[in-house]
């Protein structure tokens, strides 16, 4: 509608400027005296002549009489032309006069044509000047509509593709439902969403997959370890030579699974950013099998658990004990003592071994990823259980602190409790 109207306004003013220019242009130039007026002239000139010093213009016509020798006798103003030379350039309107009807001079009627002329001339030109500034001011109109509603949205939907393109999904597009292209905007932002979406799910999937290579990579470590282990003790109790060349080409088999298996279990995790935690309420007598399994060759002695509800998550607490039993046997190869008691708002777990620890200024770069202690330099491992395991304990709202006992190395671990009791 806006735009009808303004096409209207722009019409009309261009048919005006017609107008004013057809009429212009198709005018008289040529307008002729009041003839009447012209009469009374020269009766009142003829009678007045022997006194023309008292002679009074009774018309609306200005005009000057002349005797025969061009003397002026009479005029009723100055730009009155004061020759016949100069009133037959002018085109006045040269009649002749005398006393009783005889010639004695002229009369020189001022022709207004040209005056009038002028003054239309002006008109018409301050008329054209207004419509053209009209007309001006309509197209401006329009023009700052068409940049409002045409350009400028279409410039959002440039800057809104560039920032899709370079993976901004976040930020909507701004819609004006009033605008020509409301609908196409809609539109545009429905497709961000939906390759928002897309995205996500993408992302979840990537991150579902790595995070199961990064799980199995892991739980097939145990069952790797229990291989070996199981493995050296055949070697150590074997007699004959083909059952120890059997045990020993079993042994390095698995080492050679243990390697690849780390070497997944690092890409894997580099590429993930978060492994995820899902704490929730449960008792503390789930912690008992958590141990016996993480314990797979029977070192430790389980301790009473006492009884509360914890805020923990199975599956990763599971791990985090698996990787501390884990370092346990490949640094220490000792016994393991565990204990269990209540402290604050945490259930603690200590679990000591006797290998002698590790060097006090190494202590803090245990829980680093990649970080060993250099008495593990000869020995096989990513440096990550125990940076996983912190991370897992955090994610709990728990702890895990790293410090060497009396006989060995000591890990404290913080499970958080809830403040109701146990059903």
């Amino acid at each position: 509608m806006k735009i009808r109207v303004l096409l209207c306004c722009v019409l009309l003013c261009f048919l005006a400027e017609a107008a004013v220019l057809f009429l212009f242009v198709n005018r008289e130039t040529d307008i002729p005296q009041d003839a009447v007026a012209v009469n009374e002239i020269v009766k009142t000139v003829e009678a007045d002549w022997y006194r023309l010093d008292s002679h009074r213009n009774h018309t609306a016509l200005d005009y000057a009489v002349l005797d025969e020798s061009g003397r002026v006798l009479f005029q009723t103003a100055e730009h009155i032309s004061s020759s016949i030379h100069a009133a037959i350039r002018h085109r006045d309107t040269i009649l002749a006069a005398g006393p009783d009807g005889k010639k004695a001079g002229s009369i020189v009627i001022y022709n207004t044509a040209q005056d009038a002329f002028a003054a239309q001339k002006q008109a018409a030109g301050r008329l054209a000047a207004v419509l053209i500034l009209v007309q001006a001011a309509v197209i401006a109109v329009h023009a700052v509509y068409l940049e409002q509603r045409f350009v400028k949205p279409f410039q959002r939907l440039k800057h809104f593709a560039q920032r899709v393109a370079g993976g901004c999904l976040d930020l909507p597009l701004e819609m004006d439902r009033g605008n020509i292209f409301g609908a196409f905007t809609e539109s545009f932002d429905i497709m961000r969403t939906e390759l928002k979406q897309a995205r996500m799910a993408e992302a979840e999937a990537d991150a579902e997959k790595k995070e199961l290579v990064a799980k199995l990579s892991h739980d097939i470590k145990t069952p790797v370890a229990s291989i070996q282990a199981a493995s050296e003790l055949g070697l150590a109790l074997s007699e004959g030579e083909r059952m120890k060349e059997n045990y020993t080409q079993i042994i390095r088999k698995a080492e050679q699974i243990n390697t690849l298996v780390t070497g997944l279990f690092t890409a894997a995790l580099e590429e993930l950013r978060q492994l995820p935690v899902v704490p929730a309420e449960t008792g503390s007598r789930v912690l008992g099998e958590l141990l016996e399994n993480a314990d797979y060759l029977h070192r430790a002695r389980m301790p009473e658990i006492p009884g509360c509800v914890l805020y923990a998550d199975p599956f990763r607490l599971q791990q985090v004990l698996d990787n501390i039993f884990s370092n346990s046997y490949k640094y220490a190869g000792t016994d393991i003592r565990v204990q269990a008691y209540a402290e604050n708002r945490y259930l603690i777990l200590e679990i000591e071994d006797s290998g002698g620890g590790v060097q006090q200024d190494e202590i803090p770069l245990l829980k680093e990823k990649f970080r060993r202690g250099s008495n593990a330099q000869h020995m096989e491992g990513a440096g990550l259980g125990l940076y996983i395991s912190d991370y897992f304990m955090r994610e709990m709202d728990g702890t895990l602190d790293v410090q060497n006992g009396k006989d060995g190395l000591r890990v404290r671990i913080g499970i958080a409790r809830c403040s109701r009791q146990p059903s």
